[in-house]
């Protein structure tokens, strides 16, 4: 998998906090863990497993602590996917990004940014970056909706 493109997506900066939630570590764990530690940021990961959490409950996250969450083949598995955009919302900082990925063909991308909508998430794009993904992200607005 050629992960240039989907790289091109992050500018971390000096202290960012990334939170990445999976089915597994990967090689776009590690990637994002390489331009992080460039910067001295963080990625956290949660796992969705046998191991781990299963998918009707919840991930945590302290509030405003991520830069950047990226669910990748979890959103669609789990069963309650309004609380965890509801989790994921409340822990991103101000003016910070959501990316959903998916396998590709898993999701239906209109219905997706519609829910992000709803969660007051903005300017939700789809974007083919990464072979063999669907990938939607989109943005917290400071002083839009729930931003405060």
């Amino acid at each position: 998998m050629n992960l240039e493109q989907f790289l091109q997506l992050f500018n971390p900066l000096p202290g960012d906090h990334y939170l990445q939630i999976s089915q597994l570590r990967d090689e776009i764990s590690e990637a994002l863990e390489n331009i992080l530690n460039k910067v001295d940021g963080t990625l956290d990961i949660t796992l969705y497993n046998n191991e781990n959490l299963n998918f009707s409950q919840p991930f945590r996250a302290l509030a405003r602590s991520n830069d950047i969450v990226i669910f990748k083949d979890t959103f669609i598995s789990h069963e309650n996917q309004k609380m965890i955009l509801k989790i994921a919302y409340t822990s991103l900082a101000n003016t910070a990004d959501i990316i959903i990925m998916e396998k590709k063909g898993v999701m239906d991308i209109e219905k997706i940014k519609e829910l992000l909508e709803e969660f007051e998430f903005r300017a939700a794009n789809d974007i083919d970056v990464v072979e063999g993904y669907d990938l939607v992200i989109a943005k917290k607005m400071h002083m839009w909706g729930n931003g405060l």
